[in-house]
């Protein structure tokens, strides 16, 4: 989910890359699961963060919806977002200790916290929220290690194909009076990637062949 804020607000008004070093590391969250509280649908899911979720639970994405996972409209696409229950809204997989239950599995929005994604010119940088982490003290940290995400060039290309693609259909949907055009593309987004499983060890090569079947929609 985009913000439409200036950078200058939100951030140190530094951008940062993978080998950069930021103060980010949270010493593990002792102690607190602030950031799993309330945040409502924001925490929207990518198709890789579906994937890994279903390897993890063993489900299927309908089987994850209204229990794990619910749907909401961004910008015109219908899109899944971590759901937040109980006393104080929080993240259904937060234990009784107010640790993740499925931290290896985390959605990529997860692992950045507090860093945030900045987008241009088709690709992306890193930036420190100053305003979203509780935590005081924060260390400094390198980028990649802090995002913990294997198969990292893989996983930065298939993150802005994602963005952009999505970004380029919003667009085109948005400027559309067909009705039908908008609930078709929407549709055949939420279908082809996210409801249609992946196979374990082909997400990217999979994922890359939907975008190839999708760009009739652009």
């Amino acid at each position: 989910m985009e913000r439409q804020v200036s950078l200058d607000e939100i951030s140190d008004g530094k951008l940062y890359g993978l080998n950069d070093m930021v103060r980010a590391d949270c010493g593990e969250c002792e102690g607190c699961s602030a950031c799993c509280h309330g945040m409502g649908n924001t925490i929207v899911l990518d198709p890789l963060d579906i994937h890994r979720l279903s390897m993890e639970l063993g489900k299927t994405f309908e089987e994850m919806i209204n229990h794990q996972i619910e749907l909401h409209v961004v910008d015109g696409m219908i899109l899944p977002n971590l759901k937040m229950d109980g006393k104080g809204e929080a993240c259904v997989f937060l234990n009784d200790e107010g640790r993740c239950s499925i931290h290896r599995a985390r959605p990529g929005i997860c692992r950045l916290f507090p860093l945030g994604r900045y987008y241009e010119n088709r690709g992306f940088q890193y930036f420190l929220q100053i305003h979203e982490c509780k935590k005081q003290n924060r260390t400094k940290t390198k980028v990649k290690k802090w995002i913990d995400t294997p198969d990292l060039k893989q996983n930065q290309e298939f993150i802005a194909k994602w963005h952009f693609f999505l970004k380029d259909l919003q667009e085109k949907v948005e400027s559309s009076e067909d009705e039908k055009l908008r609930r078709s593309a929407a549709l055949y987004v939420l279908n082809q990637f996210y409801v249609m499983g992946y196979e374990e060890e082909k997400f990217y090569e999979q994922f890359q062949e939907r975008m190839e079947a999708a760009e009739h929609l652009l």
